[in-house]
């Protein structure tokens, strides 16, 4: 037979121009800048269109906006006359911030989570045993087992006995609870460095995620400044930072006063944040301090570390900051607590993120 190449006439690749889906993609990243302001984001767009010219004659900025109506993205605000998104604008949002954060992740079944403990579960550690009454079939690793039948018996007298036969442990699952704490003080903003963009896209990421593949796990978001509060996913796209001191206690207070809430014996607190703590909240006055660590703030801070430490609910700190006082002074917030931290460029929060709740998930605290 012979072997041999086939030409056929070249043809060039086609200069197509972004449709809908293309656009939908870059007016979802534009609206989660501007915390929800859909006007702006479109004037955003039409701005890069003008200079990149990324749409084309067939299909421009106003049937994109017309079809962002008609697929149910945006609603009119009749009170005030505007366009806002709608609950399948802000779910395509979170989708957008897990697919551009964690990547593409096959969907798995119904969540659980791995313990130390071995025995009858549904996920396959790498672990080998030998064959005890009552394990399943489907444990069987026929591989091994084979091998140690030829080891045993030799070639000639291949024979397959329960001496032989090895099983791959699986694992228990338990459920997780994790509260999310996201810092809105005004340092998000400084010195030209969008913080709190990233520290919003981690936190749909990590709700679409927990949602898809761990839904009997809960994630709590809580945002915290002067003062602390819970909000909804729904709330992260619209999410903006106030001129806040950095009230660390208030944020820890409220995190652990959920988790109380949580029959789950699996607990955690991931903490995103650029600075130290600077406020307290006594009465209904506010003790702020910019300057420095001010130990009565540091104290108070590092005592519910141990509390929480006592309790056996881990922090996880992921510091988007290098000044060495700072590291230091997280270094010790997180040796008090037994905790985790990490000081993190904005690129990488993300998966640094998603890899801690991957580990922690495994954990019987």
């Amino acid at each position: 037979m012979a072997i041999g190449y086939r030409f056929t006439e070249y043809i060039p690749p086609q200069d197509d121009k972004p449709g809908f889906e293309s656009l939908l993609k870059i007016f979802l990243q534009l609206v989660t800048i501007s915390s929800g302001d859909v006007g702006e984001a479109l004037n955003w767009l039409s701005s890069l269109d003008k200079q990149y010219n990324i749409t084309s004659d067939e299909y421009g900025i106003g049937d994109f906006i017309e079809d962002l109506r008609k697929k149910g993205y945006l609603d009119e605000d009749k009170e005030k006359g505007t366009l806002q998104l709608t609950a399948k604008s802000e779910q395509g949002i979170r989708k957008s911030a897990l697919e551009e954060i964690f990547g593409k992740l096959k969907k798995g079944g119904k969540g659980g989570h791995a313990t130390p403990h071995t025995g009858t579960g549904d996920e396959a550690s790498t672990d080998r045993r030998e064959y005890r009454f009552g394990d399943a079939l489907e444990q069987i690793s026929m591989t091994d087992s084979l091998r140690n039948a030829q080891i045993n018996h030799g070639i000639g007298d291949l024979r397959l006995t329960e001496q032989d036969l090895e099983v791959t442990e699986t694992e228990h699952k338990t459920q997780a609870a994790t509260v999310l704490m996201i810092d809105i003080s005004h340092s998000m903003i400084l010195y030209g460095e969008d913080r709190i963009t990233p520290a919003k896209k981690v936190a749909m990421a990590l709700a679409e995620l927990i949602k898809q593949k761990y839904p009997k796990d809960t994630l709590d978001i809580l945002v915290f400044g002067n003062d602390a509060w819970q909000i909804e996913v729904k709330d992260l796209p619209y999410l903006e930072v106030g001129p806040y001191h950095t009230n660390t206690v208030a944020g820890l207070e409220l995190a652990m006063d959920i988790l109380r809430k949580r029959k789950t014996p699996n607990k955690q607190i991931f903490m995103i944040t650029d600075g130290k703590p600077t406020c307290l909240k006594e009465g209904v006055h506010y003790y702020k301090n910019s300057f420095g660590l001010d130990r009565k703030v540091v104290n108070k801070t590092l005592n519910l570390a141990a509390q929480c430490r006592r309790i056996k609910i881990p922090i996880t700190t992921f510091m988007i900051a290098s000044d060495p006082y700072l590291q230091a002074f997280v270094d010790e917030f997180t040796k008090v607590n037994n905790g985790q931290a990490y000081y993190s460029s904005l690129k990488g929060l993300g998966h640094l993120v998603f890899r801690d709740y991957k580990q922690n998930r495994k954990k019987n605290f």
